[in-house]
C-alpha cells in the first residue's frame, strides 16, 4: 500500500510538472489572459523593434533623399504620388484569377520557419490579438494608387513578436489560398503600417480584395502584401515569391520606380 501511495504521489508531481511546462510554454499562452497577454506582446515587439530600428530608418522609403514622384510629403516624407502613378479613387481587382472562399470558422493562419515558437492561429486567435487601426496609401506595380485608406487588424510586428524570429531572420515569405507567394524582408516587414487586415473602411475585408485577411505593404508595391494570406514563413536567407520569380523586384521601392528586376 505504501508504495503504492508514492507511486500516486510520483504521478501527481510528474503531470503537475508537466502542466506547468505546458503552460509556460505553450505559445497560446498571450490568449489566455489579456493583461499577460498584452504585456508579452509589448516587450516582444519593443525588443524587435529596437533590433531592426536601425535598417528600418536606413530603408528607402523612409531614407531616400532623392525619391521619385510629386505632391506633398506623405506621412513618411515621400512625395505622395510616386513616379508613374496615377491617382484612383476606386479599388481595382487584381489576382491570379482564383477568389478562394474561405469560412471563418475554417480560416487558419500559420506562421513558422525561423522562429522560436511556431504558431497556428484561429480566426478568435487572430481576433483576440491587439488589433491596429490606420490609415494609409495603397500602391499598384501597374500604375494606379489609391490614397488615404482606412484598416483594421493586426500588426505583422505583433505577429512576430508573438513567434520571436531567430536572430539570424531576415526575410519573411507569404502564403495564400490561391497559392501566391511573395517575399519581404524584415526591414520592411516590421514597419508600423504593415498590417494584416481584416477591415476596410469599416466593413469586412471583401473576398475580392482578399477577404477575409490580406497583408498591406503601403511602402513597397501592393504584390508584397499578400491577399487570403494562409501563411507566413521567417527565413534566414532571401526566397523569390511568386511574382519574383517572373522578373519582378526583390524590393519594391515606389519613390525608386523598383518595379522590375
Amino acid at each position: 500500500m505504501k508504495r503504492m501511495v508514492q507511486a500516486v504521489q510520483a504521478l501527481t508531481i510528474l503531470m503537475f510538472d508537466i502542466h506547468i511546462y505546458e503552460f509556460f510554454n505553450n505559445p497560446y499562452l498571450h490568449l489566455m489572459e489579456e493583461s499577460e497577454k498584452l504585456k508579452r506582446v509589448v516587450e516582444a515587439r519593443m525588443k524587435l523593434k529596437a533590433r531592426f530600428e536601425d535598417k528600418i530608418r536606413q530603408t528607402p522609403s523612409v531614407a531616400d533623399n532623392k525619391p521619385m514622384g510629386s505632391g506633398k510629403p506623405n506621412r513618411h516624407g515621400m512625395p505622395l504620388v510616386p513616379v508613374g502613378q496615377i491617382i484612383t479613387h476606386k479599388w481595382p481587382v487584381l489576382d491570379l484569377g482564383i477568389e478562394p472562399d474561405i469560412p471563418l470558422d475554417e480560416w487558419r493562419l500559420v506562421i513558422d520557419g525561423a522562429v522560436e515558437h511556431p504558431v497556428e492561429l484561429t480566426w478568435d486567435d487572430f481576433m483576440a490579438l491587439p488589433q491596429t487601426e490606420d490609415t494609409s496609401d495603397f500602391h499598384c506595380v501597374t500604375t494606379w494608387s489609391k490614397l488615404d485608406m482606412n484598416w483594421k487588424g493586426v500588426r505583422l510586428l505583433d505577429l512576430a513578436a508573438l513567434v520571436q524570429p531567430v536572430e539570424n531572420a531576415t526575410h519573411i515569405l507569404c502564403y495564400g489560398y490561391d497559392d501566391y507567394t511573395t517575399n519581404v524582408s524584415l526591414e520592411e516587414a516590421l514597419k508600423p503600417d504593415v498590417l494584416l487586415v481584416h477591415t476596410y473602411e469599416g466593413m469586412p475585408l471583401p473576398k475580392e480584395h482578399g477577404g477575409p485577411v490580406r497583408m498591406i505593404t503601403p511602402q513597397l508595391y501592393a504584390w508584397k502584401g499578400s491577399k487570403w494570406i494562409r501563411r507566413i514563413e521567417f527565413l534566414t536567407k532571401n526566397k523569390l515569391g511568386f511574382w519574383e520569380e517572373r522578373g519582378y523586384s526583390n524590393t519594391a521601392y515606389p519613390w525608386r520606380n523598383d518595379r522590375y528586376s
